[in-house]
């Protein structure tokens, strides 16, 4: 199987090494579509540039913080997202 490659700075690296950690503590996987991984990885990049958090790429940050918190990924939806259908919106992380 040919391994695709990623273009990502060191910002987008680190966040792809969280994303990965967290999905083997949870069980979880990352999006096997390596574009669309990468995609989102980019964007939470960039929300984290923009705002200081990663907000969720897939969601509206409103500046309400206690509503903004939950949309600070991994967001509060996304189990429940995984469950009902086994991926949460963004296509981050899915269902091993």
């Amino acid at each position: 199987m040919r391994r695709e490659r990623f273009y990502l700075d060191q910002e987008e690296k680190r966040i792809l090494k969280e994303a990965e950690e967290y999905a083997r503590e949870k069980g979880l996987k990352l999006n096997p579509d390596k574009k669309t991984l990468e995609a989102v990885i980019k964007a939470l990049a960039k929300t984290e540039q923009k705002y200081g958090k990663k907000y969720c790429p897939c969601r509206a940050v409103t500046g309400n913080a206690e509503n903004d918190k939950k949309i600070i990924c991994p967001c509060a939806f996304h189990l429940k997202e995984i469950s009902d259908s086994g991926h949460c919106k963004c296509n981050l992380f899915f269902s091993d």
